[in-house]
């Protein structure tokens, strides 16, 4: 049994859904919560709650970033980062999908996570103190579970791979 007791997260996307069920079930346990996410209604409505938060595109790697440096300045370490951010890609048969909808789809949800891992993990590994990255895939990133989801289901892919080539550079 672990005795990691993590204290403080940031979740991406954490502003709805997963994410949201995520800051929400951390906070039940006292853990602090930084939630990162797109401007807007929901983002608010996180603060509302009482969240800390970060207005960020993962996409982008300058706010992840300044997202980090957000999460280090208010917590000093970061115990658990959950890369969380993405968005449900094009439907349709690969060869109808408009090739511009299946980057933009990648941009999120692979590239998003790649920002992640590439920005927080040297800060976790230098840290004193445990700490660890999950990032969210689905039963996607194993086989094909929704028909006609081609991007979708090719960053989720991606998504296991990156994470399991991480693990082998990572400290326990």
């Amino acid at each position: 049994m672990s005795d990691f007791e993590p204290k403080t997260a940031v979740i991406t996307g954490g502003a709805s859904g997963i994410g949201l069920g995520l800051a929400r079930g951390l906070a039940a346990r006292n853990v602090r919560v930084l939630i990162a996410d797109l401007p807007g209604e929901k983002l608010d409505a996180a603060a509302g709650e009482g969240f800390a938060v970060q207005s960020c595109d993962c996409f982008d790697f300058s706010q992840v970033e300044a997202l980090a440096k957000a999460a280090f300045a208010q917590f000093e370490t970061v115990d658990l980062l959950f890369n969380n951010a993405g968005v449900v890609g094009p439907h349709g048969k690969l060869w109808d999908v408009d090739p511009e909808a299946a980057r933009a789809h990648f941009d999120v949800n692979f590239w998003g996570i790649w920002n992640g891992c590439r920005v927080f993990a040297p800060h976790l590994v230098s840290q004193d103190s445990p700490s660890a990255i999950y990032s969210t895939g689905s039963e996607n990133s194993l086989f094909a579970a929704v028909p006609q989801t081609a991007a979708y289901i090719g960053a989720k892919h991606a998504v296991l791979g990156i994470t399991e080539s991480m693990r082998e550079d990572l400290p326990e």
